[in-house]
């Protein structure tokens, strides 16, 4: 076994592997002796198939892999061995690259080009001035946030007339052509909640407001919502049925109901923060979602700070790859990749690859590491978020903790978390060694910022 590597340049190189006889005879052996064991051919007992016969219709595979698996585990080893940071995959060189003939050689020789990382040279210090925009959190936004919490725990009241807000049930009955009812043979459904708002029929909808508990309306379901699959879905009807219903029905209210938001009092500031929570004014609850407005707008700040200290950093930072390996490799890796595709998106590869030496560069010279409890903790708050978002403030800790162990047994989201963490470490670094200029904004500005 002979392995040498050539540097064309700082980025790409040429492994050259030398396989000789010594290094693949004996397996070669051991395999046609397990081959002559199992075989079974026409002709011969179990295990007493001659060796040539074995040889001669399966040698040539047999040699193949097995000087395939030489090559592999050997390539393998020197780049390991050498600490090679390579970029991709090997490629098989294609100009130095012989032919390889399994019939006649007994030496074999293999080229392959490799693509190294190179070096990368940062230089983060506080003549670096990057800014960090600042959302400002306004009364309108605070306003829009407790209006919002107070939808969330508001509840349906009993009311006594319709108003244009309000929920009805009540019992259809199905009416033939002559306005009777058409009885137990009709379609009947009895408790249906209808919105108010929902109906899109005006004139039908004005019938609605000002009606009473058991007063009656009739009207026809397909004209007054306008969608034939969710009549059917509220008559409870095969949607077969429903595209040729045409009829008008008998609606008898038995129930109407109006949303009501809950008020903004001590019973709100438990249900959204606990029943050990210490608000007890109007005051210190807006107070207290201001600031967790302010902590959730941080959140979008550190992104952009992230997208904006990334984007400073690729295009300061002078970083040589081997573009052309690159490119073939990405060919070679994806069969469905077009050389037109490759073309259109491989400067945003090139900007994120570079972006992964930055970080990578930054995780060595710092000696940054990502721990399992700073992923469990991750993990929980990016469960808390997903809670809070369909109104679900005060999860116990049990379940949160269930629910993020669950998160990070999947390999994929334990990874999308790692990566988080270990940026979010990069970008804390930067933060450390270069200047910030905190610049306030309102939503409107950044989010036209962000555009």
């Amino acid at each position: 076994m002979n392995v040498t590597r050539e540097n064309i340049d700082d980025v790409n190189a040429v492994i050259k592997i030398i396989i000789e006889k010594t290094d693949y005879e004996q397996a070669v052996k051991d395999v046609i002796k397990d081959y002559k064991q199992k075989a079974s051919i026409p002709g011969f007992r179990p295990g007493k198939v001659p060796t040539g016969i074995i040889q001669k219709r399966f040698g040539k595979a047999i040699l193949a892999e097995e000087v395939n698996k030489v090559l592999s585990q050997n390539l393998s080893k020197y780049i390991v061995e050498e600490k090679l940071p390579i970029l991709g995959e090997p490629l098989p060189n294609e100009k130095l690259q012989k032919p390889i003939d399994f019939d006649k050689d007994e030496e074999f020789e293999f080229v392959f080009d490799i693509a190294v990382s190179p070096e990368i040279q940062l230089t983060l210090n506080k003549k670096n001035k990057y800014k960090y925009h600042v959302i400002k959190v306004d009364d309108e936004m605070t306003d829009q946030q407790v209006e919002m919490i107070a939808s969330n725990f508001g509840t349906n009241k009993p009311v006594e007339e319709v108003a244009d807000k309000a929920n009805v049930r009540g019992d259809f009955i199905q009416l033939d052509s002559e306005g009777n009812e058409v009885g137990e043979d009709g379609i009947n459904p009895k408790g249906v909640l209808l919105a108010v708002d929902m109906i899109k029929d005006e004139a039908i909808k004005n019938e609605f407001i000002g009606k009473k508990k058991d007063d009656t309306l009739v009207f026809e379901p397909v004209k007054a919502f306008e969608n034939r699959k969710e009549v059917g879905h509220m008559l409870n009807i095969p949607h077969e049925k429903a595209e040729e219903l045409d009829s008008e029905f008998k609606y008898t209210i038995t129930e109407i109901t109006q949303f009501e938001k809950a008020e903004v009092n001590e019973e709100l500031f438990k249900k959204a923060y606990g029943e050990n929570t210490e608000i007890a004014t109007v005051e210190a609850f807006r107070e207290k979602v201001k600031e967790d407005i302010a902590k959730n707008l941080a959140h979008s700040s550190d992104h952009k700070f992230t997208l904006d200290a990334r984007d400073t950093l690729v295009e300061k930072t002078e970083i040589t790859l081997p573009e052309a390996f690159l490119k073939r490799w990405l060919l070679t890796k994806n069969n469905e990749l077009t050389e037109e595709q490759l073309e259109n998106d491989f400067d945003n590869f090139m900007k994120d690859l570079k972006w992964q030496l930055i970080k990578d560069t930054l995780i060595k010279e710092n000696e940054l590491k990502v721990t399992e409890e700073e992923a469990m903790v991750l993990a929980r708050q990016i469960t808390f978020s997903q809670f809070n978002q369909y109104g679900m403030y005060n999860m116990p800790d049990e379940q949160l903790d269930q629910f993020a162990k669950m998160m990070l047994d999947k390999e994929e989201e334990k990874e999308r978390i790692y990566n988080k963490l270990y940026e979010d470490k990069v970008i804390g670094v930067v933060k450390e060694k270069v200047s910030i200029k905190e610049v306030e904004v309102t939503k409107d500005e950044f989010n036209e910022m962000v555009k």
